[in-house]
C-alpha cells in the first residue's frame, strides 16, 4: 500500500469556522494512506517571500496529528506561527485549498515548482477553468450567455431581456448585477443604467462582463452539486431570502438538502471529463430553474470549494472520508500506482 506526503496551502486569516480546510485536513490525516499532512498559510508572514512574491524559500507550516486533527480556533494560533518548516520538494501531493486573491502568476509559479507530482486543483486548470467565460464552452447547458466587452453589447442584450452581469473573476456573488424595468438593481438597490454602466466602462472594455439571461424561476433557488473526482458528492439547493434574487448563502440566502435531477445529471456528465484534463478534481456547479422549468448550468467553481462538512451534516453520510478516499484514487491514478 503507497503512501501520501501532503502539503496543504491555504489562508487562516479568510476563514470562518464553516470553512471546510479543517474537517479536510483533519480526515486526510487519519487515512491510511496519508504518511503526513502538513498546512502552509498565506496568513504567516513568515511565508510573505513566497505566496507574494514567488520565491522557493522553506515554508512555515502546521503537522496535522491524526489524533488531533486540526479546528478552526487552532488555526488562528498555530497557523501564525513557526510551527515547523518544511520544503516544497518534500511532498507528493499539493491541495490548493487557496481562497482569492491569487494571482495567475502565483499559479504557474506553483506549477512550475511542482512539475511532477499530483496538484488537486491543479494551477493551470484554475487559470483555465475560475473565469466565468469558462461557460461558454458549455452553451447548451446554460441560460442564454455571452461576454461582452462593451456598454453597447450590453445594452443589445438587456433591451432583448432582463439580464444579470457577472465579473469574470469574483465570487460569493460579489459584483454582480442585474438589468430590468429600465434600471440596475444591485442586491435590491436600483440605479440608473448609463451612470452606472460608464463608471465600469474601463473594467467592461478589459476585462469583459459575462451576461446571461436572467431566469423568472430564481426564487427556486440555485443547486450547488459538489464533485469530487468525477463522483457527485452531494447537493444543497440554496434559496434566496424573502426580498432578495441572490441566492448565495453569503448575501442572504439559505442552503437545504437537495437531490440531483436528470439534467444535473447529464450536466456532471457533459463538464466532468473536461475539468478532469484540466486537472480539476474537486469543483462545485451550480444550476438554476430556466423558464422552461428544467435545471440548466449557471457556474463552475474550481477554487477552493467548500461544503463538505455541511453536507456531511445534512445528508448523514460520510461525505469527508469519500472525498479523500477520492482524491486519494485521483493521486493512484495519477502516479500509475
Amino acid at each position: 500500500m503507497n503512501k501520501y506526503r501532503f502539503l496543504v496551502l491555504t489562508d487562516h486569516t479568510k476563514h470562518s469556522k464553516e470553512n471546510s480546510v479543517y474537517a479536510i485536513v483533519s480526515t486526510l490525516a487519519k487515512h491510511t494512506q496519508c504518511s503526513e499532512v502538513v498546512v502552509v498559510s498565506r496568513g504567516n508572514s513568515h511565508n510573505a517571500s513566497f505566496f507574494q512574491n514567488c520565491k522557493l524559500i522553506n515554508l512555515w507550516g502546521h503537522r496535522v496529528h491524526p489524533e488531533n486533527g486540526l479546528n478552526f480556533e487552532q488555526g488562528k494560533e498555530v497557523l501564525s506561527a513557526q510551527q515547523e518548516q518544511v520544503a516544497l520538494a518534500d511532498f507528493d501531493v499539493l491541495l490548493m485549498r487557496l481562497p482569492r486573491p491569487i494571482s495567475d502568476t502565483f499559479l504557474r509559479f506553483i506549477a512550475s515548482k511542482m512539475e511532477g507530482k499530483v496538484i488537486i486543483n491543479h494551477p493551470t486548470g484554475i487559470i483555465e477553468t475560475s473565469s466565468k467565460a469558462y461557460l461558454l464552452h458549455f452553451p447548451e447547458l446554460c441560460p442564454p450567455i455571452q461576454l461582452c466587452h462593451s456598454i453597447a453589447e450590453i445594452l443589445d442584450w438587456a433591451n432583448r431581456f432582463s439580464v444579470v452581469l457577472k465579473p469574470l473573476r469574483e465570487y460569493g456573488g460579489k459584483g454582480i448585477f442585474k438589468i430590468a424595468a429600465g434600471k440596475i438593481w444591485e442586491g435590491n438597490n436600483s440605479f440608473e443604467v448609463a451612470p452606472y454602466l460608464e463608471q465600469l466602462q474601463n473594467k467592461i472594455e478589459t476585462e469583459g462582463y459575462l451576461v446571461m439571461k436572467y431566469l423568472k424561476n430564481v426564487s427556486q433557488g440555485d443547486k450547488r452539486i459538489i464533485v469530487v473526482n468525477g463522483h457527485i458528492l452531494a447537493a444543497s439547493l440554496r434559496l434566496p431570502a424573502a426580498d432578495s434574487w441572490l441566492c448565495n448563502v453569503s448575501q442572504g440566502g439559505r442552503s437545504v438538502l437537495a437531490e440531483i435531477s436528470p439534467e444535473e445529471q447529464q450536466i456532471i456528465d457533459t463538464i466532468t471529463p473536461n475539468l478532469l484534463q484540466a486537472g480539476i478534481v474537486i469543483y462545485g456547479a451550480d444550476t438554476l430553474v430556466d423558464d422552461d422549468g428544467k435545471r440548466v448550468l449557471s457556474e463552475i467553481n474550481t477554487l477552493s470549494i467548500g461544503g463538505f462538512p455541511q453536507a456531511e451534516q445534512q445528508t448523514g453520510r460520510p461525505i469527508l472520508q469519500q472525498t479523500i478516499d477520492q482524491i486519494i484514487t485521483y493521486v493512484e491514478q495519477q502516479t500509475g500506482k
